[in-house]
């Protein structure tokens, strides 16, 4: 089955109770979303990727992208959500490879998702709403800044799309601007 979105926000929130990981699925499913748009994609299968890609990561963060096939197979998911949801840990934690565009916008990302929100809350605004692409570039590069997020998994996922990085980090604004009151982003513009 290909749960509807408010059973994929109801399975997330049974495995994940904290603030910062919905936030984050709150995120990635928007961002998702955007990208189904763009692409001419199922907006719906997708956004339920998003918002499910890190089921497993709370309870089980030594097995996550393992333990989720477990998880949403118990759930009645269809095998091709399943497979996407675990492709984002592709080399990270396990060795499904993205092969789906689906997969691949999922893979690049998650991470961008993280270093974007981190520029977005060190400004003024505290928001995504005026966020510019020339801002993340500049802190794209300070591999200090934003430490935990890895730039080489955005750089692979960039390259297996076969998409410029500039277009890539634009369009994931543009997908957290959809969703800044959601997730925390809309600030004091």
């Amino acid at each position: 089955m290909k749960p509807t979105r408010d059973e994929a926000y109801q399975v997330l929130c049974e495995y994940n109770d904290s603030p910062a990981l919905i936030t984050h699925a709150l995120a990635v499913e928007g961002v998702m979303r955007h990208f189904a748009r763009l692409l001419g994609e199922d907006e719906e299968k997708w956004g339920v990727v998003g918002l499910m890609h890190d089921i497993d990561y709370q309870q089980f963060p030594e097995q996550h992208c393992i333990k989720a096939r477990e998880i949403l197979t118990e759930h009645g998911v269809d095998d091709d959500i399943i497979h996407a949801i675990q492709s984002h840990g592709y080399e990270l934690c396990c060795d499904v490879k993205p092969e789906h565009v689906m997969e691949k916008v999922l893979y690049t990302i998650d991470e961008l998702t993280g270093l974007i929100n981190a520029c977005a809350i060190m400004r003024p605004s505290r928001s995504v709403l005026d966020l510019e692409l020339k801002s993340v570039k500049k802190k794209y590069k300070d591999h200090r800044f934003a430490a935990g997020v890895n730039r080489e998994v955005i750089e692979k996922g960039a390259a297996m799309l076969n998409m410029d990085l500039d277009t890539i980090i634009t369009e994931t604004i543009m997908g957290m601007r959809e969703v800044a009151q959601a997730i925390g982003l809309k600030g004091d513009l």
